[in-house]
């Protein structure tokens, strides 16, 4: 039995808290304020948040602006710093290294395409000394940028968990009702529908619109209703992490976030003001969970501040996201890997997209659901088709893991785009993209993927001239980073 759209919505129930509940519960109060809508939020305290997510790109900002958020006090709240881009070590092979960066690479087609040119005339290596903020993250220095034009965007590093208390006193004073209890059963509806919820002390809540937010136990979408489970892990394997706080270690604070390819999988460390947040994302088919603890403890750079926390997964995600009357957003919806800091982002898409069905005023009916459905579907695997191309473009064959990923079979829509770059140098981009030519060309050219063939427009530019123009951007940049503020300086400044 399909369950019906409810009608009309007079009462939202968000199951579970962390990032995902409250930041959903603190959007509806917002965006929804006046129009008669009760929202309350259930969760456990038996129930763990997963709580290590604490990497996010650019589009926070605009999440956070959307809710009144202030920048200075949510950094003071957090722990907070900010946040220029991705450090890639060891991802084409051991010791080398490249940023993806929230900041453009000049001009992208034509005779003065910066990335044409740069492999025209021959040079080695990537793309970084040509993207502002990979030169501001390298040489540990920030200041947020000046309207109406920033010429880089940036995003956050954060406390997840601080985060999630942040969003739920804000949620609370806009209306949102707290409720801690433990869910002992699901009551369903004759159409199959989620009627209501049965605590542990006997209370019942009802609702019209049940939003998952119950993570990777996805009590209502998967448990309950048995939306399928697409997995993808024959494309990417890490199933599994290790995470670990430490102690801050030196007066610096790098602006970026730090991948780091190793035997099974790869390393993440995240810097906050207080501490340092590490963890080691990896395949058990390829590495020993125990190897893989080992591995991470030799990669701390500060004392741990905690044991080693392991956290188990499958990439992948439900076949809709929203059936009947129960929507999924986080985890309870699916999972890609962390390594381009997506989690959050895909939790700020969902609330998005279920904003404009609830205050658009057209009717909720199954085509808006289906059109809200094949929106989510589809951005989620053009988030895993990007993150795969970190694997997939590998030189590495020293160990299982990267002899795995480079031989295996791509889905078809990544390998149409690899084509149409390996073979005309074209970036190419599909609907519900969530990353854009620029980040597609950072990893391209950070991996030394570069076209056969160069466009025979770029010989129009005399070679003189075009070296001439490449050197004058990276002076140009480095001329401009020189000044800038320290980032431990700049965020002691900003919240002082």
């Amino acid at each position: 039995m399909n369950p019906a759209v409810p009608a009309r919505i007079q009462r939202i129930v968000i199951v579970g808290g962390g990032s995902a509940g409250w930041m959903t519960a603190a959007a509806l109060a917002t965006g929804l304020r006046g129009k008669g809508i009760d929202i309350e939020l259930v969760e456990s305290e038996q129930v763990a948040t997963v709580g290590v997510g604490e990497a996010t790109f650019p589009s926070i900002l605009n999440y956070n602006r959307m809710v009144g958020i202030d920048e200075t006090e949510f950094l003071r709240a957090t722990d907070g710093t900010f946040k220029l881009g991705i450090f890639f070590h060891d991802w084409r092979v051991k010791g080398e290294h490249y940023f993806h960066s929230f900041g453009d690479l000049g001009q992208l087609a034509g005779p003065h395409a910066l990335w044409g040119q740069h492999r025209r005339l021959g040079l080695a290596g990537n793309l970084d000394h040509q993207s502002l903020p990979a030169v501001m993250a390298r040489e540990g220095r920030f200041v947020v940028a000046e309207p109406p034009k920033p010429p880089y965007d940036y995003a956050y590093q954060f406390d997840a968990a601080l985060y999630a208390a942040f969003l739920r006193r804000l949620a609370m004073q806009r209306g949102v009702r707290h409720t801690l209890g433990h869910i002992v059963d699901v009551q369903r509806r004759p159409d199959g529908g989620v009627a209501g919820l049965l605590l542990a002390d006997g209370r019942q809540l009802t609702g019209d619109l049940f939003i998952d937010c119950s993570g990777f136990r996805s009590l209502l979408l998967g448990q309950t209703l048995a939306e399928p489970f697409l997995d993808y892990s024959h494309w990417l394997p890490v199933d599994a992490a290790w995470a670990c706080p430490t102690e801050r270690v030196g007066e610096a604070l790098p602006p970026y976030t730090r991948a780091t390819a190793l035997e099974g999988g790869w390393a993440w460390r995240i810097p906050l003001r207080s501490r340092t947040g590490n963890g080691h994302v990896f395949s058990s088919r390829f590495i020993d969970v125990e190897k893989a603890r080992e591995q991470l403890l030799q990669q701390l750079d500060g004392a741990p501040l905690a044991e080693p926390r392991l956290l188990r997964f499958t990439t992948g995600q439900r076949q809709r996201f929203w059936v009947g009357n129960v929507l999924a957003i986080g985890l309870s919806s699916g999972f890609l890997e962390p390594l381009e800091s997506t989690s959050i982002y895909l939790i700020q898409c969902g609330i998005s997209r279920l904003m404009v069905q609830l205050t658009e005023g057209g009717p909720l009916d199954d085509e808006a659901v289906a059109r809200f459905n094949e929106g989510a579907a589809t951005q989620f695997r053009r988030i895993r088709d990007f993150i795969i191309l970190h694997y997939c473009t590998t030189a590495r064959r020293d160990s299982a893991l990267w002899r795995h990923v480079a031989s295996m079979e791509l889905p078809d829509t990544l390998a149409f785009k690899m084509e149409a770059w390996r073979r005309f140098g074209v970036v190419h981009q599909y609907d519900e993209e969530a990353f854009g030519t620029t980040s597609w060309l950072s990893v391209y050219s950070g991996m030394g993927c570069w076209p056969e063939c160069a466009d025979p427009v770029l010989d129009e530019l005399p070679r003189q001239e075009a070296a001439q123009a490449l050197e004058g951007r990276a002076q140009a940049i480095r001329r401009a980073v020189e000044p800038l503020p320290a980032h431990h300086r700049y965020l002691a400044d900003r919240l002082r």
